[in-house]
C-alpha cells in the first residue's frame, strides 16, 4: 500500500509488483499480490500489475517457472538476469529469453546474440536505476541499439525510497548512453506493455 501511495505522489501512471520467486514461494507470494491488486483496481486511474521476478533459479527451470507464474495470475513475468553485482548462474540471460519473460532485468554483460533473440521474441531489456545492477547500464544500452531489442528503465525498487520519478529515470538513460528521444520511446514501449499485460 505505501508503495502505491508513494508511486502516486511521485507522479508514475502504474506500478508493477514483482516480488521475488523461486519453485519455494510462487504460490503465496502471487496470491498476496494478486489479491493487493484486485483490491486497489479502481484506485483512481493507477494502474497495478501483479507479477513476480524469477531469481536465482537454474537456467533449466525458468520456462516451467514462467508458465507456473502466468497460471497463477502473473500478468508480468521478470526475469533477473546476470547482473555483474550478483553471482547468477551462466545461461540465465538466455533461458529467460527463450522462456518469454516480459522484462530481463538487470542482464549484466548480456551478449549481441542475446539481444537480437530478445528482440525476435518481443521480450524488453532492464536499464536499472539499482545501485550495483546499474554497472553495466551502458553496455546493455549500445548492445540494444546494435540489435533492435527493446528497452525500459526500471527504478527496482525494494523500497519506498527507491522509486523514481520521470526526471530521474531520463537521467538514468542519458548516463548509459542515450539521449532523451530514446527515453520518450521506452516510456511509450512501457505503456504499451502496461496495456497489453492488462
Amino acid at each position: 500500500s505505501e508503495l502505491v501511495r508513494r508511486a502516486r505522489v511521485t507522479g508514475l501512471k502504474a506500478l508493477a509488483i514483482t516480488d521475488h520467486v523461486d519453485a519455494s514461494n510462487m504460490e503465496p507470494v502471487l496470491e498476496g499480490i494478486t489479491a493487493f491488486c484486485r483490491a486497489f483496481q479502481n484506485n483512481g486511474g493507477f494502474r497495478i500489475v501483479p507479477g513476480v521476478e524469477l531469481t536465482h533459479v537454474p537456467p533449466g527451470s525458468i520456462p516451467g517457472l514462467v508458465e507456473r507464474a502466468r497460471r497463477l495470475g502473473a500478468l508480468l513475468v521478470v526475469g533477473h538476469g546476470e547482473t555483474l553485482a550478483e553471482p547468477v548462474a551462466p545461461g540465465t540471460n538466455r533461458a529467460c529469453i527463450e522462456a518469454g519473460v516480459d522484462i530481463l532485468a538487470h542482464p549484466g554483460l548480456i551478449t549481441e546474440e542475446e539481444c537480437r533473440l530478445a528482440a525476435r521474441n518481443s521480450v524488453f531489456i532492464e536499464i536499472t536505476a539499482r545501485a550495483g545492477h546499474c554497472l553495466s547500464n551502458g553496455h546493455v544500452a549500445r548492445v540494444a541499439n546494435l540489435t533492435g531489442a527493446r528497452l525500459v528503465v526500471n527504478s527496482d525498487a525494494h523500497g519506498p525510497g527507491d522509486l523514481i520519478s520521470g526526471q530521474r529515470a531520463c537521467e538514468i538513460v542519458r548516463g548509459a548512453g542515450l539521449d532523451e528521444n530514446a527515453f520518450k520511446r521506452m516510456m511509450e514501449d512501457a505503456e504499451r506493455l502496461v496495456d497489453r499485460v492488462l
